[in-house]
């Protein structure tokens, strides 16, 4: 009898290819296998959105003791393997184009740890699709594109042979180069008034295309900063208009400023992401634990005794959980109480622990919840009510259900503070001008940046829009004397960054 083949043994090393720019661009394999490794190793251009799917172990190549040569880097790879770690290797675009893949993994295998390799997308490929240069056309008679790298210097490429091999060219140049590329491509075949683009910052919100010919490269060069660059010569990017999608978006490079807790901002920051903006996070306030613990276990303890239990805030909800696990209970604890939660974001906090809300307030502010939970009681309220929130918090839930006749205990499951090492970098950053806009998305956000701020903040935040998540907040703002452009209809994150996103439309 045939004996049974041996599995395959578990890779120990992935390369992953995380593509340019754009997180979202990770493959779902990269993205699978980042979750399953013990530690990465990537390189400096990875998105940190990218790198925050593994493990909080990280290794930058080109910092610290670990450079930029190939022999170095592997040489890591085999001993962290060895060592009993599964690594995930992280390139930018491809490990296998225009990237010392070939020469890292080569080593790794010799060494005989078990690797695998994920293709990433292509950056010139990116190129095309978020600028709108479709690198070759089906309707072509022969469509063709050549892809070359010549950030070490033009003079190891044989122009003369790819200068018109191809309908489009794209060439990765430092952009000193550009001006000497543009003519060496002239010299060589193409026409001067062959249509060129240049782009930098591919699928990122600090994009930049500049289009023109071959004679006028210097110009275009001009208008874009000092980095390597792709040029992309030829027929198609005559196409640009009609195709760009990416910067032509009403927040594509805003810079927007995200005041929220950092435990929830970047949820913000991707949403904002999504629509080419470019994400500032620099919280204003921090959650902290609750100023007296021992009223929180003492409300988890009694929850069985509320005919409700009200939540105002998604960490609220997330306060009262870890509580009632750190009692040794679970959903169980909440008996047959009914669920009230401000708003939908609060009302998914819930639902991501099992529970349902059988309240959700229509308008997402205290009255609106109140109002929806006495229609809830019917005519004779009186009910024994829990409220589960912030320290410092409006009182007009708790005043509104009193006054009806309900019996209300109020429990700070957390408190906000401002961050104590925030006031030098938000007043350097509104300073310098370099903001378009701001989000609030609480009236703590509000307090505690013109507090951190400081002496002539009105003054100088008057040049950014400033945008609000709701009118409670857009009071507070107002009370401090800044001017509010956007007040969102939906009192929500996403409801914010639409009314954003439709201000600058």
């Amino acid at each position: 009898m045939s004996a049974r083949p041996t599995p395959p043994r578990a890779a120990s090393v992935y390369f992953i290819g995380a593509g340019p720019g754009d997180a979202g661009l990770l493959t779902l394999r990269g993205a699978e296998l980042l979750g399953r490794s013990d530690v990465v190793v990537h390189d400096a251009r990875v998105h940190p959105d990218v790198l925050a799917r593994g493990p909080a172990e990280r290794l930058a190549v080109g910092e610290g003791t670990l450079v930029s040569r190939s022999e170095q880097i592997a040489e890591k790879l085999v001993a962290l393997a060895r060592g009993g770690k599964v690594v995930a290797r992280v390139m930018g675009g491809d490990p296998y184009l225009f990237a010392s893949g070939d020469e890292e993994v080569a080593w790794v295998s010799r060494e005989g740890v078990p690797f695998e390799v994920v293709p990433g997308i292509v950056g010139s490929l990116a190129a095309g699709a978020y600028a709108g240069l479709p690198l070759s056309r089906r309707a072509d008679a022969s469509p063709s594109v050549a892809l070359a790298d010549a950030r070490a210097g033009l003079a190891l490429h044989d122009w003369s042979l790819l200068a018109c091999a191809t309908d489009a060219i794209t060439v990765f140049v430092e952009r000193a180069d550009l001006e000497e590329l543009a003519r060496t491509l002239v010299f060589h075949g193409r026409l001067p008034d062959t249509p060129a683009a240049v782009l930098v910052d591919v699928a990122l919100p600090t994009q930049r295309v500049v289009t023109g010919s071959l004679e006028d490269i210097a110009r275009i060069a001009a208008h874009v900063r000092d980095t390597p660059v792709r040029l992309v010569v030829g027929e198609v990017v005559r196409r640009r208009e009609p195709l760009r999608w990416f910067d032509a978006r009403p927040l594509f490079g805003k810079r927007v400023l995200v005041t929220r807790a950092r435990e929830q901002a970047s949820s913000a920051a991707a949403l904002l992401r999504e629509r080419g903006a470019e994400p500032i996070v620099l919280p204003t306030i921090e959650l902290h634990p609750p100023p007296d613990p021992g009223a929180v276990e003492s409300a988890i303890a009694r929850l069985g005794e509320y005919a409700w239990v009200a939540f105002t805030s998604a960490n609220g909800v997330e306060r009262a959980w870890d509580a009632i696990v750190r009692s040794g209970r679970d959903a169980r604890a909440l008996g047959g109480a009914r669920l009230a939660a401000i708003g939908p974001a609060t009302a998914s906090a819930l639902l991501a622990h099992g529970l349902r809300a059988d309240v959700t307030a229509k308008e997402f502010k205290g009255e609106g919840l109140a109002a929806e939970m006495l229609g809830a009681m019917g005519a004779t309220p009186g009910a024994k009510v829990l409220i589960l929130r912030a320290q410092e918090a409006r009182e007009v839930l708790p005043d509104t259900l009193r006054a009806a006749g309900c019996h209300v205990d109020v429990v700070a499951v957390y408190e906000t503070r401002a961050p104590s090492d925030a006031a030098a970098g938000l007043r350097a950053l509104v300073e310098g001008g370099r903001l378009d806009a701001v989000l609030f998305t609480s009236s703590s956000t509000v307090d505690n940046l013109c507090d951190l701020v400081g002496e002539g903040v009105t003054k100088l935040l008057e040049p950014f829009r400033i945008a609000s998540i709701g009118p409670v907040t857009t009071a507070t703002a107002r009370s401090r004397g800044l001017r509010v452009d956007v007040t969102a209809a939906e009192y929500t994150l996403p409801g914010l960054v639409r009314a954003l996103e439709a201000s600058y439309a």
